[in-house]
């Protein structure tokens, strides 16, 4: 089968994280796979040499604009793909799009989030959920969110959950040591560590005044935070405000993201809003004890391997920051082992590869 995954951007991201690791997956499954991205760096890259990528460099200009519709319909039509399968919904309109110009036999449109929008993507996703052959969702709380807001009708999205690589995200006593070792920190020191991009959905600025909350009643725990973005000069100078700035370390984009997870003793996740909040799920395949805030589909990801705490509350974040720091290490394990048995059984990457591949061969009257 040719699949054309068509995404919004490659940059450093849950949702382009996934893209690239199915198609790794359905690449080792020996289907033909290219990869286009509506703008950006492309700095996330799949495995794979035999993938191809090809930036469409979508400018706010008209003139950008079409350039880049016609190269991906000259793609299409060179490619002549079986499933059109495109996500983030600016990467959705797209593909809609180009459909009236050139024949894509099925289009899926996936959205990875839960934060619907205003009107315009309200009435954005509409049109594509009318248009495309199926429209999907990271989670039930993703779906129930775009359904009560009227984006969608009641029924017509699906849930697919995103899927975790548990081969790459394991337990790595190596890469804890090294990291340790090139961090100047010793085994015994406690490490939080965050990931994710630097803007307003991560709601960094909670999780810095939940760590001031935790330092104030004596905790000694570093805090490391992984990623950029726009609001990167902002959380630094709230960092110094806080006198946090020489507990916490900004490491920038990582693309060893297991290898700083193992280094860790306890991931944090602050944000507003998720889809899916892979990252949580990676953690949890690491065996690590994972603080999260209740935000979209996070807890359909957590379960009860973990401490869940409300969005927006930067006491209760410290709280449970503190009594995830207290287990005792037996404890920690378990609860460690059980979020690693969680992620195998439901978040597999190979078993969503393979539903993926159910929903291409459906369309295709199989």
């Amino acid at each position: 089968m040719k699949i054309l995954l068509l995404i919004t951007g490659l940059e450093v991201g849950g949702a382009e994280r996934q893209v690239v690791d199915i198609a790794d997956g359905l690449c080792r499954s020996g289907h033909s796979v290219k990869i286009c991205y509506l703008a950006g760096k492309g700095l996330v890259r799949p495995e794979s040499a035999e993938i191809e990528i090809i930036g469409l460099n979508v400018t706010k200009n008209i003139g950008g604009f079409l350039r880049a519709y016609f190269t991906l319909r000259k793609t299409i039509q060179e490619f002549r793909p079986d499933v059109v399968h495109s996500h983030m919904i600016h990467a959705n309109i797209m593909a809609i799009m180009v459909r009236f110009s050139v024949r894509i036999p099925r289009i899926i449109s996936s959205v990875h989030t839960n934060n619907v929008g205003g009107k315009l993507r309200i009435l954005a996703c509409r049109t594509t959920g009318l248009l495309s052959d199926i429209t999907t969702n990271v989670s039930e709380a993703a779906v129930e969110a775009y359904e009560a807001k009227g984006a969608i009708r009641r029924g017509a999205m699906v849930v697919v959950a995103n899927g975790i690589d548990t081969v790459r995200f394991s337990p790595n006593i190596t890469a804890r040591l090294m990291i340790r070792r090139n961090m100047d920190v010793a085994d015994t020191s406690r490490v939080i560590l965050a990931v994710g991009r630097f803007n307003e959905a991560k709601d960094y600025p909670n999780l810095l005044h939940a760590y001031k909350a935790l330092r104030a009643n004596g905790s000694a725990a570093q805090l490391w935070i992984a990623g950029d973005g726009e609001l990167r000069d902002e959380l630094i100078e709230l960092a110094e405000q806080l006198a946090l700035n020489n507990h916490i370390r900004f490491l920038g984009v990582q693309n060893n993201v297991s290898d700083w997870l193992n280094a860790a003793d306890v991931f944090v996740l602050s944000s507003a809003w998720e889809g899916f909040a892979l990252v949580v799920g990676e953690a949890m395949a690491c065996e690590k004890v994972v603080v999260a805030t209740n935000a979209g589909g996070v807890s359909e990801v957590l379960g009860d391997c973990g401490f869940l705490v409300p969005t927006g509350d930067s006491h209760a974040l410290s709280l449970s920051l503190r009594d995830a720091l207290k287990l005792p290490e037996n404890e920690a394990s378990e609860l460690g082992r059980r979020a690693r048995e969680r992620v195998v059984e439901n978040f597999s990457i190979v078993d969503k590869v393979n539903l993926w591949l159910g929903l291409y061969g459906k369309l295709k009257g199989k």
